[in-house]
């Protein structure tokens, strides 16, 4: 006895689903490797950019008296995924690359801004 055609369809749009979930998994796990493979420069990277981050912005927002805002324009090309957050109490500027690395600038004075000690 031969499928009706609506029985048909509802299969292949099973496999489809099906198919589509595998793609995806192995697409995630292909990610996955890859951010483990590259680990240490991304964090090497990460950490730079956060570190340098932190310190041009402290400097901008709290030795040239500029606006944070203002002073994510002075970003270099490629660094558009560091965050900036500034603590006006503390005088400081964190700078944040997303689950990689994270950086703190303070102003002192006589020394303008300085990075915290890195913890690794």
């Amino acid at each position: 006895m031969a499928k009706s055609p609506a029985t048909s369809s509802t299969d292949r749009l099973r496999r489809g689903r099906r198919s589509g979930l595998w793609l995806l998994a192995l697409l995630a796990l292909g990610l996955g490797g890859a951010a483990w493979a590259f680990r240490e420069p991304i964090h090497g990277y990460g950490s730079i950019a956060s570190a340098y981050s932190a310190r041009v912005g402290c400097s901008c927002r709290f030795v040239a008296g500029r606006s944070l805002d203002d002073c994510a324009k002075d970003k270099l090309a490629g660094m558009e995924v560091v965050t900036l957050a500034e603590d006006v109490e503390a005088k400081s500027v964190t700078a944040r690359f997303p689950l990689v690395a994270e950086a703190t600038a303070t102003y002192r004075k006589g020394y303008g801004c300085v990075l915290e000690p890195w913890e690794d």
